[in-house]
């Protein structure tokens, strides 16, 4: 249970990547005080960790609502992360999950914490994917679900870490070393995504 917890907890960060968050999250606030800084980046992920649970609680509803079957959604959830991971190990940056007009909005707004940093930076398609397929047939273990969402808290305090430390952060790894980050972080979501794909073919019987 504990490697299942582990995995968990890794998924969520390489599909957030935290580090290519706070380096968004820096151009965003470089205006702002750091007490400004500190409230936003507070803020961006209570309503990010907000969006996740709400689709951890009633993403498999959704999806059956649509009659769309779990594993449908992991092959579909397997390609979007893969396309992710193409991106990270050309180490674009974070910001690139945002369209020039919503960054151009972003620029107009005093907070940014709704958007882009709560959505779709942190809690964007990769994750709330990631989110909705971790939590898919664990609620018949009441424990292996409640590991998991401590899991999702994990990662959105490592991640609001992560932002409140953004500068300094920023300053030790420089370019570069976000860039290799990044892209050993891509490597590993790459590896998730085609998982992902597997599972999702063997739950609908085209693997053994």
């Amino acid at each position: 249970m504990l490697d299942l917890l582990f995995n968990s907890l890794i998924t969520l960060l390489v599909v957030i990547d935290p580090v290519g968050v706070a380096a968004t999250f820096v151009v965003l606030t470089r205006e702002m005080t750091f007490q400004e800084r500190r409230r936003t980046a507070v803020r961006g992920v209570l309503l990010a960790g907000a969006i996740l649970y709400a689709f951890a609680f009633m993403g498999n509803g959704f999806l059956l609502a649509l009659g769309i079957g779990l594993a449908a959604f992991r092959i579909a959830g397997g390609i979007l992360l893969f396309f992710l991971a193409i991106e990270m190990i050309l180490a674009r940056p974070a910001g690139h999950r945002t369209t020039p007009l919503e960054q151009a909005e972003a620029g107009e707004r005093e907070d940014i914490s709704v958007f882009p940093l709560a959505i779709p930076l942190i809690a964007g398609p990769g994750a709330i994917t990631s989110t909705v397929l971790l939590m898919g047939h664990v609620w018949h273990s009441p424990w292996l679900a409640a590991g998991r969402l401590v899991t999702v808290a994990l990662a959105l305090a490592i991640t609001l870490l992560t932002l409140l430390l953004a500068t300094r952060l920023m300053r030790l790894l420089g370019v570069t070393g976000t860039n290799v980050v990044g892209r050993v972080l891509g490597i590993v979501l790459a590896a998730l995504a085609v998982q992902f794909v597997l599972d999702g073919l063997q739950g609908a019987g085209f693997l053994p």
